[in-house]
């Protein structure tokens, strides 16, 4: 336990630096951005004096280390800024949104492991056999298929022509937990089955490796349940797969900001679009800036699982 906290803690020890090193990449992009902020805030009747003076107030004219320090004393503050008229604090839009996100986040990353592990168990314990050829063709599928394709297509099947499932829109969990699940359903059935499918085959290969070693022959032949030999082998076979966990997690969060837009809901991905064509460099930074963080913390929690499976690990 004390080594796996002494690797935990650096972990986490890295974190600031990495945080730092986000912030810097999403400012200094943003400051290429052909967006002028005093024009579209201002609008296109603005005088060139007054958006000289916009300029000046919020320090649009001091040299790009100045402004990296404001920018990072803000943060500090929890202020992201505003956005353009109506002036509402991103920090505020984006505590609206983020829930939406990480609900089909997670909603999606539930399904991907429940169907993943599901295939790659049966492609392994059934290896060369029907069942199995039937799981690889299903995951080679999964993984061509586009999830905005996907998406498109769910939508005119269970939603168009069989009116299972509404088009798009969001409900409140905490209003209608059924109408939740209906509203999500679909656009997490988009961003899991690519992941599902990637991650089955990486399941059935490590279970494959695992069934051939001694003491899956070993066990078996003492009479062992075969139930639980299975267990056993996909505890140790989960290892690897967990290892690309985070870089999954991370396609999810990015693949949920274009299947929010084609089921018309109300997260991070609206605000992207949102701060993107109303060149608001301020939105767009906060919601990138967001997603990235929401992406490294979940790798630093992936790493901390894999130190938790992996003893073998905590010898590094």
């Amino acid at each position: 336990m004390a080594v796996f906290l002494r690797l935990a803690l650096r972990r986490i020890a890295i974190m600031p630096v990495m945080i730092l090193g986000i912030t810097l990449l999403v400012f200094v992009v943003l400051q290429f951005s052909p967006a002028d902020p005093a024009f579209n805030a201002l609008g296109e009747g603005a005088t060139p004096e007054a958006r000289a003076a916009f300029a000046e107030e919020h320090g649009l004219n001091d040299p790009l280390p100045i402004r990296y320090a404001d920018f990072l004393g803000q943060l500090l503050r929890g202020d992201l800024g505003v956005t353009l008229p109506p002036g509402q604090a991103v920090a505020d839009r984006i505590a609206l949104a983020l829930p939406v996100t990480l609900q089909l986040t997670a909603l999606g990353l539930v399904l991907a492991i429940v169907l993943a592990v599901a295939m790659g168990v049966t492609g392994a314990v059934q290896r060369d056999r029907w069942p199995d050829q039937v799981t690889r063709i299903l995951s080679m599928a999964g993984i061509a298929i586009p999830s905005f394709w996907l998406g498109v297509v769910l939508i005119q099947q269970f939603a168009l022509n069989t009116p299972a499932f509404p088009t798009g829109g969001y409900v409140n969990p905490a209003e209608s937990f059924t109408g939740w699940l209906r509203a999500m359903a679909l656009p997490a059935i988009s961003l899991a089955v690519p992941v599902a499918a990637s991650l089955a085959r990486l399941i059935r290969t490590s279970m494959v490796a695992e069934l051939d070693r001694d003491y899956v022959r070993t066990a078996t032949g003492n009479g062992l349940p075969r139930t639980l030999v299975i267990r056993g082998v996909l505890r140790n076979a989960l290892v690897t797969p967990l290892t690309v966990l985070g870089i999954k997690v991370g396609y999810l969060l990015s693949g949920a900001v274009v299947i929010e837009t084609i089921f018309d809901l109300p997260g991070m991905g609206k605000l992207i679009l949102e701060g993107v064509t109303g060149g608001d460099t301020a939105l767009v930074q906060g919601t990138v800036l967001t997603i990235a963080l929401a992406f490294l913390v979940v790798n630093v929690v992936v790493d901390l699982l894999y130190l938790l499976v992996n003893p073998r690990i905590r010898t590094v």
